[in-house]
């Protein structure tokens, strides 16, 4: 029997563990887990109702950090996974994504000498300027498993001199969490309550500090968004600090449909549906690219070049006029289809457990 400590913080890490516990429920009788939420985000809209949607069990350890800055952040949780370890007898720590709670969780099992595997590793914006590159790239150097989306991600890795028997190409999670919940997906009503058109309207996204807590940046969002919202209207799930930023700088959205932010399932009704997306977010460009949805990223950089490379996506940075141009390819049909990518099949969390439990031996688990 194998222990499993699963760390999860944020509302991307939630979509990330899903398929996971499912995953290991199959191998009950050598797999053990248990659940342990950070609290990074701890409230109903960006925590509870995640939960629920996506049918995840409560979780066995819950932590309650709360928000603070980085380094506070970082370091409460760090402190707090530690004195976990140290008290109950884990073989595996397995973090998700790229955030605090990520590395946290990872750096408390490295000291301890507690073997590590990244979900979702290798991805690289090349921008150290975003908190997340930075957590990405130390949790890479310390995790014993390093488990890919694609194969740049791959290609990262191995030019940072990473061994190759610790990179492990299984294809991107968050497709498997889609693919399981389909059919919640398709019984929405968000669309109906919402007062929507099929592919009546554009999404838009925006979280990442870089556009957010810069009022220069964040003034460039909101203008390009009330400039679309005169071509086509706009739906807005605003992130709670998006929306504290948005009246902090007296900035004003005009015309846009502003609403509070969506569980997964209806967000992802919502995004299907759509005419095209905007975004910061890098898991909603591969969600775009799995539903063949138009995606405009509002960053220079993507940790996930795959989705311009065979998906839907189009950097287009803060650039207005771009952005314009871009919709009005859209609007004309004259898009980029997606291409198929083999490893975003839906079996992602089944081959990585299959390799957590055949690699048991050689990389020296305890049992």
């Amino acid at each position: 029997m194998i222990n499993i400590m699963l760390v999860a913080g944020a509302r991307p890490n939630f979509m990330k563990i899903m398929p996971l516990i499912r995953a290991f429920g199959r191998y009950r009788g050598r797999i053990k887990y248990s659940l342990v939420h950070t609290g990074q985000h701890y409230d109903k809209l960006m925590s509870d109702i995640f939960f629920s949607d996506l049918g995840l069990p409560d979780p066995d350890i819950k932590l309650g950090i709360g928000s603070g800055s980085h380094g506070r952040q970082t370091a409460r949780i760090l402190e707090a996974v530690e004195k976990i370890l140290l008290r109950d007898r884990f073989d595996l720590v397995v973090v998700v994504g790229d955030v605090n709670s990520t590395i946290a969780a990872a750096l408390a099992a490295s000291k301890l000498h507690i073997k590590i595997a990244h979900v979702e590793a290798g991805l690289r914006s090349f921008d150290k300027g975003m908190p997340e590159e930075i957590n990405r790239l130390l949790t890479d150097h310390i995790a014993d498993y390093l488990f890919t989306t694609e194969s740049c991600a791959n290609d990262n890795l191995l030019k940072e001199g990473i061994c190759p028997s610790r990179i492990f190409l299984v294809g991107d999670i968050m497709v498997d969490a889609f693919f399981l919940c389909k059919t919640q997906i398709s019984r929405s009503r968000v669309l109906r309550d919402m007062g929507l058109k099929n592919k009546g309207y554009a999404v838009a996204t925006i979280h990442r500090p870089s556009n957010v807590d810069c009022r220069d940046n964040l003034k460039k969002v909101v203008d390009i968004l009330n400039a679309v919202s005169r071509i086509i209207r706009v739906v807005f799930p605003v992130h709670p600090r998006t929306r504290k930023m948005v009246v902090r700088f007296g900035l004003k959205l005009d015309n846009v449909l502003a609403c509070r932010p969506l569980g997964y399932v209806d967000f992802h009704k919502l995004l299907q549906r759509s005419r095209f997306v905007m975004t910061d977010s890098g898991g909603v460009q591969e969600e775009a690219t799995v539903m063949n949805i138009p995606c405009l990223t509002l960053r220079e950089t993507t940790e996930r070049p795959v989705t311009v490379k065979k998906g839907t996506n189009l950097i287009v940075g803060l650039d207005k006029g771009k952005a314009l141009k871009a919709i009005e390819k859209i609007l004309a049909g004259r898009w980029k289809k997606a291409m198929p990518i083999p490893e975003w099949d839906g079996r992602t969390a089944e081959r990585i457990t299959k390799i957590i439990l055949g690699q048991r031996e050689n990389v020296c688990l305890k049992g």
